[in-house]
């Protein structure tokens, strides 16, 4: 276990000082890789009977109602343009200045996400008072 722990600190020490020291033309490939994967998972989870979100839902409230079942189906569609979004921008920034590529993948990308993420929490608490969902 230790072990593991020193590898890890290690990578990402190398990892630090790889992105602090140097301009290579991969690093900046990372948020593009980061973005791909999240996308993937979400968008392959919506050819399945149960979409991720859909799981994540399940572990904390248990059964969901067909209501709620299609709220987080429809929720996995949204996440999943928006994780597209990031990638195609991510992708497009690496042939962009640094600059811009830090402005968007350090802050704005962020920003999205955190939009979404509380204008969806404010959703599900009004469907939820409603007995939508």
């Amino acid at each position: 276990m230790k072990l593991k722990l020193f590898v890890s600190l290690c990578i990402t020490f190398f990892v630090i000082l790889l992105f602090h020291y140097t301009e290579i033309f991969v690093v900046k490939l990372y948020p593009v890789f980061a973005n791909l994967t999240v996308f993937l998972v979400f968008f392959i989870s919506t050819f399945s009977k149960e979409t991720v979100i859909q799981k994540f839902a399940k572990a904390v409230d248990g059964e969901l109602s067909q209501n709620a079942l299609i709220y987080t189906r429809n929720l996995t569609y949204i996440w999943s343009g928006l994780t597209f979004f990031n990638f195609v921008m991510s992708l497009i920034s690496v042939f962009m200045s640094t600059k811009f590529w830090a402005v968007y993948n350090g802050f704005i990308a962020y920003l999205l996400i955190g939009t979404l993420f509380f204008v969806e929490y404010i959703i599900r608490i009004i469907l939820k008072k409603k007995n939508i969902i």
